[in-house]
């Protein structure tokens, strides 16, 4: 059984293991090897003000964390620490879209349903904090996932990347 619970910063180190164990793992047939390790370097990680914020979760099996993901009430759409402005506003739940954020899922244990538990509290605890829409910037090995829970495309973005290579994201809306 998976086990959902908010993430600490006790467990910041193994849950950026995770990720760059799921980036490699489950992007291998969308992005070039250097896109992967360039993206780990300068996009994907733990944003900490989801941390702090009590919007980061860890999904456990068994004790083992598998998957990681969160929600926002601030302005950045996707990234890490190493990827985001200082400032990141706080956004109006009457007006905006609440962000999806920082999903992974270890390889090994991908399509077991575990992102879908995960994207399923994050939303339930956004229309808590009164959020009735959702925005995020999907990595194109999760688009398909997105699409079976009710997101669409609204844009393709490029993100180029200090080393001058190119990743694409979608951004994702759900109403």
């Amino acid at each position: 059984m998976i086990k959902t619970r908010l993430a600490t910063f006790d467990d910041v180190d193994e849950l950026q293991q995770l990720i760059g164990l799921s980036v490699r793992g489950l992007s291998a047939d969308y992005y070039t090897d250097r896109q992967i390790e360039s993206s780990i370097k300068y996009i994907f990680g733990i944003d900490s003000q989801l941390i702090t914020d009590g919007t980061y979760y860890v999904a456990e099996k068994d004790g083992v964390k598998v998957g990681c993901g969160g929600w926002s009430k601030r302005n950045t759409l996707f990234g890490g620490d190493q990827h985001k402005d200082v400032e990141d506003p706080l956004l109006d739940p009457a007006k905006d879209a609440a962000r999806i954020r920082a999903f992974f899922v270890h390889p090994d244990h991908a399509r077991q349903g575990i992102g879908r538990q995960i994207i399923n509290v994050c939303e339930d605890a956004a229309k808590a904090n009164g959020f009735t829409s959702f925005e995020l910037g999907a990595t194109l090995p999760g688009v398909p996932l997105y699409k079976a829970m009710g997101y669409h495309a609204v844009e393709r973005i490029g993100v180029t990347m200090p080393d001058g290579e190119l990743l694409g994201i979608v951004k994702m809306r759900k109403d």
